[in-house]
């Protein structure tokens, strides 16, 4: 893995406009959020349903609109491209989606599927090169070169998802944005295909944002892990050192709650997690104190930042 920093993310912002009852609420679904990845580095995202895991990677390529930040890509900054520029750097920075069966066309065959990014931009030199491209692309996923011909009705789910992965390796990119590529797979074919990220990673050197809420697999696969609760990063540090010494109370509970075939493995006391707030009318200070045991005084008028707490583990808590 290398140390130079590929992407670099300041103060993301995005927010949703919604209306409930007659009344117009401002959603923060990413807020304030900070990162980088190293070239050929795993960066897991991790956190419950709606935590804004998902909003943070469509935001990185402008899939979804951001209100605000700074994402630094090859000396540019993301987003204040449009039009030619952005479709260029969208070759660089792919996504595999979640659902594989809805992110396939069904009438549409796997080859062109594959090619789609290749046709748009035309990187093929003739009908040859094209074919040829595909093949070898489908053969470093793991799938015969047979499958160009058939539809995604004929796949199963994991071979529908090695099909997504390959749609995002041509061409080959720098950062491939994985968005939860095993939650709907068989715990079997999870394994296949958390196996296939990391052998990719190693012979194309790419670097990958993997968002899941699966404590447990983003701890197969990632070097570093960022905790989000409620559109912000309250965690972020080395894999390893994030399971053993979890340092905000938010990870400890998550990592508790993990389920482990020995009781007493259990890390930190058990705290419960509770309910979280409405996002519709979030109140002032950090934003879990409402479920958190340690909170008093300065967590409920004050937003913490997150800081370094010990060598290059990170944490946002007043109580750190």
């Amino acid at each position: 893995m290398s140390s130079e920093t590929i992407l670099d993310v300041a103060g993301l912002r995005t927010t949703f406009h919604v209306k409930r009852a007659n009344k117009k609420y401002a959603l923060k679904a990413v807020d304030n959020v900070s990162f980088h990845l190293d070239k050929g580095e795993i960066l897991g995202f991790v956190g419950e349903t709606g935590c804004g895991k998902t909003t943070v990677g469509r935001s990185i390529i402008k899939l979804t609109k951001p209100e605000g930040g700074v994402v630094t890509f090859g000396g540019n900054n993301i987003l204040n491209l449009t039009g030619r520029r952005l479709r260029e750097v969208r070759l660089k920075v792919r996504m595999v989606f979640q659902d594989p069966y809805a992110s396939l066309n069904p009438r549409r065959r796997i080859a062109d599927s594959v090619a789609e990014a290749g046709d748009i931009h035309k990187l093929f030199n003739s009908p040859q090169d094209r074919l040829k491209q595909i093949a070898e692309t489908l053969k470093r996923v793991g799938l015969d070169p047979s499958f160009a011909d058939r539809f995604p009705h004929e796949l199963s789910g994991g071979q529908r998802q090695r099909v997504g992965i390959a749609r995002a390796l041509l061409p080959i990119p720098g950062i491939i944005i994985a968005d939860e590529p095993v939650s709907a797979l068989d715990v079997s074919i999870q394994a296949q295909i958390l196996n296939l990220l990391l052998d990719l990673r190693k012979r194309l050197n790419l670097a990958i944002i993997f968002i899941s809420h699966d404590l447990s697999v983003v701890g197969q696969i990632c070097d570093r892990i960022a905790v989000m609760y409620l559109g912000r990063v309250v965690e972020i540090g080395e894999a390893e050192e994030l399971f053993n010494r979890p340092l905000h109370p938010y990870t400890q509970a998550l990592i508790h709650a993990v389920p482990k075939p020995n009781p007493r493995l259990r890390i930190g006391k058990g705290m419960a997690l509770g309910e979280p707030p409405s996002r519709f009318e979030l109140k002032p200070g950090c934003t879990y104190a409402d479920r958190c045991p340690l909170a008093e005084g300065v967590c409920l008028t004050d937003v913490p930042e997150i800081k370094t707490v010990k060598n290059a583990q990170m944490a946002a808590c007043h109580k750190l």
